[in-house]
């Protein structure tokens, strides 16, 4: 080769090396995330506006994206209607570390299925689009579930795989639609636990984003949401009066029921009224609005600079809904459950809570009468007990009852032992004339150590009988029989017990006035007693194509020992024959006869409709 074509040669290599050397060492832009997703983002066919990413189509994802910049905040959680694009502003993070923060990322879905279309459909064509990002992307190496760039690996995993969320450390968690992820197992630890214990490596820098349409209190993103150190919304500012709002569905009015219109000549006449000055908000001042609001701390529970933050949004901001088509919606959907359900769910992004027998502490609290704790009522004609057995302790609880199933809570407390819970349970309690009155039956629970209890009721067997929950039935309980060989209680009454069916009636008589069929406690009953026993609701659960209502508890960790005790006393009552006492005149005698185990499970459904 000539001298010169030499020189040419060596003269390009050193050009390509220096190219590469200062490509590899040049400091990444500073910018934010949305600042990043303006100038890169490419949106594809997938997408309602094809092209260059604007922020100014979806403002409020500004400030969700942008928190992902503060060095402070570790765990960022959105709650949103659906369609407001809380899995592009994701994508946008994603494609945010890859150019400026590479680091190993993981993202979560419901299952693997879902990871493996969305890898292929949505998130490799999205990124691709980026040119910056395509050049990083390392395609040989990748499969589907593990994207490999320069600088990082990108994991995508679904929530019902255990060992694969807990075999990487990562420093970038992402979980989408976190509410449709599955809980925790008998075996392993939730999900969300399992994953988030990867990032313990990055103490400092490490970043969790939770996105979802909410679906019940109890479920992943509204616990995160109430949890969170600061809960944020969105404030719009009122073109008339220039107060800050935040814009709620109540706002939307429109003709009620009662006139002769049709449901769809009634969503046409919604208006959005200012509940600051109750002007009109037409649909083109709310699109200039939005563009112009803010996200605004409404809920702060720690000093200093916040670790998690929660954003809340719902459809009312989306520009692509009007009020009309909000409101026919809503119209459509309030007569069917679960279309409602939707509704609250996928527009509202509230969290759903069907029942009409909502209770409360304070419920309680109010249901308290003249009698002080350990008296019986003068109305009362029978004692029942209930007894919950814990690892370390035994709940007890003690309730009078009189004519059309009157009762009163008389007394409810802790035991250290099963022989302290019998001597509570033997010992007269007094009427004001000094009457005496001995607990007719209780009803233990065997769910928990079991050989114990049964050994104890065989003991005790005049005046208690084991128990166990069940799934509905068509009598709120019945009686077994104990088949254990080589068991003291082989042999004994079990009684099987329709929990959901004593919640119902407990929750139903909480809300009568105090008298005759209401359900009552003591005066100056202790607030933690309660708390337990209004520590549950009601709610609707869709699955396996069906629609039923289960009672579950309103927060993860919250006490229900009481509530269970009560259902037992309830259920101890039934098979003493509580609904009949009114039959009987107040010199009828208590009787501890226990039913025979013959007895058909019919016989006890008599008299049971319309039993709450």
């Amino acid at each position: 080769m000539p001298t010169a074509d030499k020189n040419r040669s060596r003269q390009r290599t050193r050009n390509l090396f220096v190219s590469v050397l200062k490509k590899s060492l040049r400091k990444p832009e500073k910018l934010t995330v949305s600042a990043w997703a303006e100038k890169y983002r490419i949106l594809d066919e997938s997408s309602n506006f094809k092209g260059r990413w604007s922020n100014m189509i979806t403002p409020y994802l500004i400030g969700v994206m942008d928190s992902f910049n503060d060095p402070y905040i570790q765990e960022i959680n959105f709650v949103k209607p659906t369609q407001v694009g809380g899995t592009e502003a994701m994508i946008n993070m994603l494609g945010y570390i890859i150019m400026q923060s590479p680091a190993p990322t993981m993202v979560v879905y419901p299952t693997d299925d879902l990871a493996k279309d969305i890898s292929r459909d949505k998130l490799q064509p999205s990124l691709m689009k980026t040119k910056a990002i395509e050049e990083k992307f390392r395609k040989n190496e990748s499969k589907e579930l593990a994207l490999k760039f320069y600088g990082m690996n990108m994991y995508l995993r679904g929530a019902g795989s255990p060992s694969k969320l807990a075999s990487k450390s990562i420093k970038y968690l992402f979980f989408d639609e976190i509410d449709k992820v599955g809980g925790a197992s008998k075996k392993e630890a939730s999900p969300y636990n399992l994953a988030k214990e990867r990032t313990r490596t990055f103490t400092f820098s490490k970043k969790i984003f939770t996105t979802s349409t909410p679906t019940l209190k109890t479920n992943y993103v509204w616990m995160l949401h109430e949890s969170a150190d600061e809960q944020r919304q969105y404030y719009v500012q009122c073109p008339h009066c220039g107060k800050w709002i935040t814009l709620v569905f109540k706002q939307i009015i429109f003709p009620n029921g009662e006139e002769k219109i049709s449901t769809t000549d009634r969503a046409k006449e919604a208006v959005y009224r200012c509940q600051e000055c109750d002007e009109i908000i037409t649909d083109k001042e709310k699109y200039q609005i939005i563009q112009q609001g803010e996200w605004r701390t409404v809920n702060k529970t720690c000093s200093g600079r916040a670790r998690s933050v929660s954003f809340w949004l719902n459809a009312l901001y989306s520009r692509f809904l009007t009020w009309e088509e909000i409101v026919l919606e809503f119209l459509n959907s309030k007569d069917d459950p679960e279309r409602l359900q939707n509704f609250v769910n996928s527009w509202l992004a509230e969290p759903w809570e069907n029942t009409k027998l909502k209770t409360s502490e304070d419920l309680v609290m109010e249901c308290q009468t003249e009698y002080e704790e350990m008296v019986v009522p003068d109305w009362a004609k029978l004692l029942t007990g209930g007894i919950d057995v814990q690892e370390n302790c035994i709940y007890w609880t003690i309730r009078a009852w009189g004519d059309f199933m009157t009762s009163q809570n008389i007394a409810h407390g802790q035991a250290l032992s099963m022989e302290e819970a019998e001597r509570i349970m033997g010992i007269p309690y007094r009427k004001r004339n000094g009457e005496g009155y001995l607990v007719s039956l209780a009803l233990m629970d065997s769910g928990d150590q079991t050989d114990q209890v049964y050994d104890f009721c065989v003991k005790n067997t005049e005046w208690v009988l084991p128990c166990k929950g069940r799934p509905p039935m068509l009598s709120n309980y019945k009686l077994s029989t104990i088949n254990k060989a080589g068991s003291t209680a082989n042999g004994m009454t079990l009684v099987l017990i329709d929990v959901g069916k004593y919640k119902d009636m407990i929750a139903a008589r909480m809300q009568r006035k105090k008298g005759e069929g209401a359900w009552m406690v003591y005066q100056g009953c202790d607030m933690d007693y309660a708390c337990q026993v209004t520590s549950e609701h009601k709610i609707t659960e869709r699955g396996k194509g069906q629609i039923t209502q289960i009672w579950v508890k309103k927060t993860t960790h919250a006490d229900n020992h009481y509530l269970d005790t009560e259902v037992y006393a309830a259920a101890a009552a039934e098979i003493m024959g509580v609904r009949s006492l009114f039959l009987y005149g107040e010199e009828q005698e208590e009787t501890t006869e226990k039913p025979v185990e013959t007895q058909q499970e019919e016989s006890w459904i008599s008299g049971s409709d319309n039993w709450i």
